[in-house]
């Protein structure tokens, strides 16, 4: 599986930036991404682990693998349960509308004209795709994301497929949660995510979880939530995720629903990677706070199952992303 050519290497990590660990909360005095023998020594990252469980601080890892305390939160929402009709058909569809489809001079992994770095492809996979013959897929794609969950009450039937399948064949592989906000917590939701397929492990082949947050298939675009209570719902469950796998999830969303039901909230950019939904040649504005983006749903179409995505960088920084979350 090779990347797309690319003129140039990109030398930084296509994934949230690095916060700093305080010395209160784990015992160490303030480390920062540029301190490699902190960030790259595992002795050192056992006793801050250590430390913090002896303390009983609840801590998670940046993708560059910095060490950081985490705190549960628990925001009161409002629920405003609607029919759920049709969990089985709710895929990764951010954008609204029809699928963007390819030009014929476009490259199927396409390359946004303002990055030299290569874009590697991957599939994001649910219950409408059924059981995939990964043998035939595989060679062609870098990583895949399959539905697990959605709200507290639906697990994809065909998850032991699309999950495992492709790690049978040395594909990096996570699982996503396609969440409704209306009917439940996050810190619920999250749990249950992570009771059904959505846990991590730091094997190199395992992607962090990602939360599927986008448009309303069921009802109000927002889920009948303020942006201010939007952004609490989403604070309880990237925590009580961070703090149950030790990692920080990815986001999945649009700029237009995020703008729109967040209002442009950027406070969760320095640890969450951003998977960015736009049908188009390019992933376009991003969000507040995030300065790119890791993952790019450019299609829900293409030759391969599922839609189409690529990563933001190199095969190697795939699989830091894998390694740290």
């Amino acid at each position: 599986m090779a990347a797309l050519a690319c003129p140039r290497p990109r030398t930084g990590l296509a994934v949230a930036s690095v916060v700093v660990v305080t010395a209160a909360a784990l015992a160490l005095g303030p480390v920062t991404a540029n301190d490699g023998a902190i960030v790259n020594n595992s002795a050192v990252t056992n006793t801050v682990v250590a430390n913090s469980a002896a303390a009983g601080v609840s801590w998670a890892r940046t993708a560059p693998g910095v060490i950081v305390e985490v705190i549960p939160t628990h925001f009161t929402t409002p629920l405003h349960p609607e029919a759920l009709t049709h969990p089985d058909a709710d895929g990764m569809s951010g954008q609204p509308g029809a699928g963007f489809a390819l030009a014929a001079n476009v490259r199927p992994n396409p390359i946004s004209p303002d990055s030299s770095i290569p874009h590697l492809p991957g599939i994001d996979v649910s219950s409408n795709q059924g059981a995939i013959n990964w043998a035939s897929v595989a060679p062609h794609v870098d990583f895949v994301y399959a539905k697990a969950t959605e709200g507290t009450y639906y697990r994809n039937v065909d998850f032991a497929n699309q999950y495992n399948g492709p790690y049978d064949y040395g594909v990096i592989r996570g699982a996503y949660h396609f969440a409704v906000p209306s009917n439940s917590s996050g810190t619920a939701q999250a749990d249950y995510f992570v009771a059904h397929g959505g846990g991590w492990s730091a094997d190199g082949r395992t992607l962090p979880g990602a939360l599927d947050i986008e448009y309303n298939p069921y009802g109000a675009t927002c889920y009948g939530l303020t942006t201010g209570q939007m952004v609490g719902w989403l604070t309880n469950f990237i925590t009580e995720y961070a703090a149950k796998e030790h990692v920080f999830p990815v986001i999945y969303s649009s700029t237009d629903w995020w703008r729109t039901c967040t209002g442009n909230y950027g406070g969760f950019a320095k640890e969450d990677p951003f998977w960015v939904a736009n049908y188009s040649t390019t992933g376009g504005t991003l969000p507040a706070g995030w300065g790119f983006y890791t993952f790019w749903q450019y299609s829900d179409k293409g030759s391969e199952p599922g839609d189409q995505d690529v990563f933001n960088g190199a095969y190697s920084q795939l699989k830091i992303l894998a390694v740290n979350g």
